[in-house]
């Protein structure tokens, strides 16, 4: 007889059955526990394992596979992409990642996975506010209690949403208990934590939701083994025009002052000519990483990690972006704006001189929400936020975006431009302002994404 069990995080395989031996011996990700006198691997590998004894002809006693069947229906009427990319996923047995725009339906898409599959679910989401969100959403479409890991409460249902830190905790307590797990911002799996997630899981349907798959580090080669290869991709143009708003992006440089090109190009030159005697490129995020640590016991790294942070903070809030931003305000008075930053303290910089509500990492959930549901019903027509409406918030819609600062990735830019492209009911055009200082790495930066 050959037994299956999920035991904390693993699969457990007892048998006595030299077949079934010989199978799991095709396996790599199989070891040999002497201890429990079985096998064992990771939880992902459930499906692996199961298939691999099916395909010799074995029976086995299987107490992982879920058994619970819900009874989920849904309202929507998925859009014919957003149909598309269900299929392809079903078609990729149901294991993968869908790469839609931000405010393309990616939340949808995930319903009808779970329709197709009816099998209790866990939802992944990196936010508190996110997880409220797909709570009420999951709440009003199904007819089935939803759990919640995360935010002070740990209960568990059919259907539960848990945030990527509760998940990391629970995850080897309950990675048994789901038939499909949705990660939604897939792309956080990159971190190196989060990946002990899909690997306590045994949930053989796995679906990756995100704008912005790829990462600069190349870990979303590692979601992939965990989650599923990119099965569907459609991009903002994709959709811009039907499905989203049209939109326009312009590009407005800057010129620093003078006192500021002198700070800046004293701090930058500091900072390149380290990196010239060091042999770092800073062509990825691991380079970053050596200074960083190399600072640490090395006053001349130290000292070029703050001449960096200089020339950054220079370019990025130069006084001429505040003044171009005035007559930018002034322009679009009648439309509702979200201005965009990197910077905690040019938020309350705008926000004191413009009287617009800001919104940074240091702002209450309670505030926020005030500050976003008076947005949305129109009592405030601006908002100013540095970097936490990039995403797992769900913001109310807008016409033109204004960026003044940013990382300059591709995922922030996508997401900041997913913010201002729902369609809008006079099918206007959405604007994105990207403001520029000329003649410093934020040129390049933005050229470079381009």
């Amino acid at each position: 007889m050959t037994t299956l069990r999920f035991e904390d995080g693993t699969v457990h395989v007892r048998t006595d059955d030299p077949r079934a031996e010989d199978a799991l011996a095709t396996l790599s990700s199989v070891e040999s526990d002497p201890r429990s006198g079985g096998y064992r691997a990771p939880a992902m590998q459930y499906a692996e394992i199961r298939d691999a004894l099916g395909a010799a002809g074995l029976d086995f006693d299987d107490r992982v596979a879920v058994t619970e069947e819900l009874s989920l229906s849904t309202t929507y009427d998925l859009r014919d992409y957003q149909q598309a990319a269900l299929d392809a996923w079903l078609d990729a047995d149901s294991r993968g990642v869908v790469e839609l725009p931000t405010g393309a339906g990616k939340t949808v898409l995930a319903v009808g996975a779970m329709v197709a599959h009816s099998v209790p679910t866990l939802v992944v989401v990196p936010t508190i506010d996110l997880q409220d969100q797909w709570i009420r959403e999951l709440e009003t479409e199904f007819d089935v209690p939803v759990g919640r890991f995360g935010g002070g409460e740990q209960r568990q249902e059919p259907i539960t949403v848990s945030t990527y830190d509760s998940a990391y905790l629970r995850a080897d307590d309950v990675g048994g208990d789901f038939g499909l797990v949705v990660f939604d911002e897939v792309h956080h799996l990159g971190g190196q934590g989060y990946q002990d997630i899909p690997r306590f899981l045994t949930a053989p349907a796995r679906l990756g939701l995100t704008a912005t798959f790829e990462r600069p580090d190349g870990a979303h080669e590692q979601v992939a083994e965990l989650v599923g290869p990119r099965v569907y991709h459609l991009d903002v143009d994709d959709l811009a025009g039907e499905h989203l708003a049209d939109y326009e992006v312009r590009r407005i440089e800057v010129e620093l002052t003078s006192d500021e090109r002198e700070t800046y190009d004293e701090a930058q030159s500091t900072f390149v000519n380290y990196l010239k005697r060091s042999g770092l490129s800073m062509q990825s995020g691991s380079d970053y990483q050596k200074l960083v640590m190399r600072s640490g016991n090395d006053p001349r790294a130290r000292e070029a990690l703050l001449a960096k942070q200089r020339a950054r903070d220079v370019m990025m809030n130069s006084d001429a972006k505040v003044d171009k931003l005035a007559r930018l305000l002034a322009r679009h008075r009648d439309d509702r704006v979200i201005i965009f930053t990197a910077s905690t303290d040019l938020v309350y910089r705008i926000a004191r001189r413009f009287l617009v509500p800001p919104i940074t990492n240091e702002t209450g959930t309670k505030e926020r929400r005030e500050i976003l549901e008076r947005f949305r019903d129109g009592t405030y027509d601006t908002v100013v936020a540095a970097n936490v409406l990039d995403e797992g918030v769900d913001v109310p819609d807008a016409n033109v975006g204004i960026l003044l600062s940013g990382s300059g990735s591709e995922r922030e830019f996508t997401q900041r431009l997913g913010r201002i492209l729902r369609p809008k009911a006079d099918d206007s055009t959405a604007l994105l302002y990207e403001l520029v200082s000329v003649e410093t790495a934020e040129e390049r930066v933005a050229e470079r994404r381009r």
